[in-house]
């Protein structure tokens, strides 16, 4: 079956940074709710735990057939990464402009290739501005951070 639509929500989080860290996504399939994830790394940043939200919630979407898949993130590290410097990175041999290797390169490397393979939108959201699956995701990172202190 073929979907018009899934709307993402994605966060990630840390207790210190690097420290016990959380990550979450909330899925919804043509405007109804349809999974939510969450899992923690005991040690790890917040970039990675950001990084990971997405990357979990877009292996979900390969079980779907979408026209469109919205990926909304309250992390410009994460958008601004995958829209926009990683083509650099690429070019440069995953080195930054300051020639220094790009961080989580193992994760940008995931992330690319789902990208690269499902027809993702990317949007950035305020975090803590009362958007619903953004409020839902923040929830459960922080339980699932919790969880492990």
């Amino acid at each position: 079956m073929m979907y018009t639509e899934i709307e993402i929500y994605t966060d990630g989080g840390c207790l210190g940074n690097p420290g016990p860290g959380g990550w979450a996504y909330v899925l919804q399939v043509d405007g109804t709710f349809a999974k939510e994830e969450s899992g923690a790394e005991e040690a790890t940043t917040n970039n990675r735990m950001e990084l990971t939200a997405v990357i979990k919630a877009l292996q979900t979407c390969q079980g779907y057939e979408a026209k469109k898949i919205i990926i909304n993130t309250d992390s410009q590290y994460v958008k601004n990464g995958i829209t926009s410097w990683i083509k650099k990175w690429k070019t440069n041999g995953w080195r930054t402009a300051s020639k220094d290797p790009v961080k989580n390169k193992e994760y940008w490397v995931a992330l690319d290739a789902l990208n690269a393979s499902l027809p993702v939108y990317w949007n950035w959201v305020k975090g803590h501005a009362g958007i619903e699956g953004n409020e839902r995701c923040d929830q459960l990172v922080r339980q699932a951070m919790e969880a492990l202190v």
